[in-house]
């Protein structure tokens, strides 16, 4: 008697650029994997909604009017982007490299408390893939360039408030509790300052920037200059799977898509 095949259902968002076609075709031997190509937002937007649909992709389609619905769908829910970055199945890197930056939005992380919500739900992503988080907070200078500008002094103040602010919050989360007033073992949060390529190759996985405005920069720098290999954007805050993904990716950057999506879905069960 055979076995039933349990098929993990992704439907991608098709607009003018056809190399999500291209990428869906080369997932064609997964045996466990269907994949719907749609044309409207509407259409995709109605898959986030359907429950029997277990993971969602923007592929080509216009971002706006996708986020603006689902954030009027999960009205209830805070929900914030993080670039997910893995260059373990890239030949053109001699080392690993797996990490979430975040903010990405130019309207995003634009204080605090928006940055404790958005470390907090990266964390909580990373533990889901079965790592240990570990988060770099970044500012606009060096520790010891303090007094050179006002906005330096700003950006390295608030940089330290927010380290510290989330070591306490981390304290009290249940899920990363190790049973001790020592630091934990279950997470790990460091303030690079200005340190990024330090907190990289010190194996961070999750990269917090300044604001929205110098995470959407460093995306920028590190995947559409240097073709660092993103999997596009993770959507967090909310159990349903969607990935945001940019109108001119290639057909290598939207098969990574394609197949983080397919991996959250196997994982979810």
């Amino acid at each position: 008697m055979n076995k039933t095949i349990t098929m993990i259902r992704i439907v991608a968002g098709l607009g003018e650029n056809e190399n999500i076609i291209k990428a869906s075709n080369e997932l064609n031997e997964i045996d466990d994997l269907e994949i719907t190509l749609v044309k409207t937002e509407d259409e995709l937007i109605e898959a986030f909604k359907n429950p029997e649909i277990d993971a969602v992709i923007r592929g080509s389609l216009k971002a706006s009017k996708v986020i603006k619905a689902i954030k009027d769908f999960k009205s209830s829910q805070t929900i914030n982007r993080t670039t997910y970055i893995n260059t373990e199945d890239d030949e053109s890197f001699s080392n690993n490299y797996e990490f979430l930056l975040a903010p990405v939005g130019i309207d995003e992380g634009k204080n605090i408390e928006e940055k404790i919500i958005l470390a907090v739900q990266a964390a909580n992503f990373i533990q889901y893939l079965g790592k240990k988080p570990k988060i770099a907070v970044l500012a606009e200078g060096r520790k010891d360039d303090l007094g050179r500008s006002e906005r330096i002094d700003e950006s390295l103040i608030s940089s330290e408030e927010l380290t510290n602010r989330l070591i306490e919050t981390f304290k009290e989360l249940d899920n990363f509790d190790n049973d001790s007033d020592e630091i934990s073992e279950n997470y790990s949060i460091k303030n690079y300052y200005i340190l990024l390529e330090q907190a990289i190759e010190d194996g961070y996985n999750i990269i917090l920037a300044n604001d929205g405005i110098f995470g959407n920069i460093m995306f920028r720098t590190l995947v559409l200059l240097d073709k660092w290999p993103s999997y596009g954007a993770v959507t967090l805050g909310i159990d349903e799977i969607f990935i945001d993904t940019s109108r001119d990716q290639t057909v290598e950057g939207y098969v990574r898509s394609l197949k983080l999506a397919y991996n959250l879905a196997k994982l979810r069960g």
